[in-house]
């Protein structure tokens, strides 16, 4: 069981992480493979047909993965200075994508990460008005 394999204060965060994405999202979820041995398993988390992030599973922690395309870079950087320290770290050594945009590896390691990748993945696609 994915629960088992991360431990429970990781998959509680994983849960956490979830009820927002359900409150804030038409949500989807998918168990995928989608980049091979390198990221192994996950879920592919959607927004109808929108794809929002996809999250990997690991042993004490998960890897959120999600694209911010060039549109919303502004946007990004203006909440920048907000954000933690290794957040600002991880948007500047971002895989490039686009101009400006790219992929951003989230390792969630406490709740204050989970609350900037939540930020992030309302920047690339606003929440649904419920």
């Amino acid at each position: 069981m994915i629960a088992d394999y991360m431990g429970r204060p990781t998959s509680e965060r994983l849960a956490a992480m979830e009820c927002i994405l359900k409150t804030n999202y038409q949500l989807s979820r998918e168990v995928k493979f989608p980049f091979g041995n390198d990221y192994g398993w996950g879920y592919k988390y959607s927004h109808g047909s929108f794809h929002l992030c996809y999250v990997f599973f690991e042993k004490g922690s998960f890897t959120v993965t999600l694209q911010i395309g060039d549109r919303s870079v502004p946007e990004v950087e203006s909440i920048l200075p907000s954000l933690l320290p290794r957040t600002q770290e991880l948007w500047g050594s971002r895989y490039p994508c686009g101009e400006r945009g790219g992929w951003v590896h989230y390792r969630v390691l406490t709740d204050d990460e989970l609350d900037d990748v939540i930020r992030l993945i309302s920047i690339r696609k606003r929440p649904s008005a419920r």
